[in-house]
């Protein structure tokens, strides 16, 4: 259930069959020059959405912004601060909250390290100050577990490489430019790097030249499977 498409009376009835809402995160973030700038937004609204065809649940509009530092530099990139995150999803959830809302699944196609601690955080500090709310927080490949990264050919696929392309080409094939060529980064870790583009110019990590629509399609339904599954649990838990 799209929450900006529903009226108010259909909100209403919706809350009797469920207390459950899933807030999707994704960026607006390089992802080489094959990939919209809405890659990760894209993928984890249209898993979220296949996943509702399943369970019964609201679906927020997705926070197309976050925070993005290893492609901050990169042209198209537009970051947000930690704290902006974190101000914005206790704000919704405060919200929802107040309107009969319960369980709270944030859920980012980003998987940025910054940006996910963000999200937890807020998450931590709901907890603390809802009463009765349950919240997970987490980054959509935390829970595709080796499964999902076995589907790539390309070992150590991650941004913009294989998976990701796969996964725009079976959800929106006009949005794919080509192929960029294959990239590894090599940051001076654990020094953090004042000037990224000279170790990451391509945005690319893996290789997406390796990309189809099938394991699009597969990776797609796993993540799909998998927030159903996390649905059903937090519903179940008792706290």
């Amino acid at each position: 259930m799209n929450l900006e498409e529903m009226t108010m009376s259909e909100f209403a009835d919706a809350l009797k069959g469920t207390k459950t809402m899933i807030l999707p995160y994704g960026t607006v973030e390089a992802h080489g020059t094959h990939l919209p700038l809405s890659t990760d937004t894209l993928i984890i609204h249209e898993a979220v959405k296949l996943a509702a065809e399943s369970v019964p649940v609201f679906i927020a509009p997705p926070i197309h912004y976050g925070v993005c530092t290893s492609t901050g530099q990169h042209a198209g990139t537009v970051s947000i601060s930690t704290r902006t995150l974190r101000m914005l999803t206790k704000d919704i959830v405060r919200e929802a909250y107040k309107k009969g809302l319960r369980n709270f699944i944030l859920i980012s196609g980003h998987g940025g390290s910054l940006h996910v601690s963000a999200i937890k955080e807020a998450g931590e500090s709901l907890t603390g100050e809802l009463k009765e709310v349950k919240i997970a927080a987490l980054s959509i490949y935390d829970i595709i577990g080796p499964e999902g990264f076995e589907i790539a050919e390309t070992r150590g696929d991650s941004h913009a490489g294989e998976l990701e392309t796969s996964a725009v080409l079976f959800l929106a094939p006009e949005l794919v430019k080509g192929r960029a060529q294959m990239e590894f980064p090599k940051f001076p870790r654990p020094v953090i790097a004042r000037d990224k583009l000279k170790f990451w110019p391509g945005a690319v990590w893996g290789d997406p030249t390796k990309a189809t629509v099938g394991k699009g399609r597969e990776v797609v339904g796993l993540m799909a499977a998998r927030v159903v599954k996390l649905v059903k649990d937090i519903e179940e838990m008792v706290q």
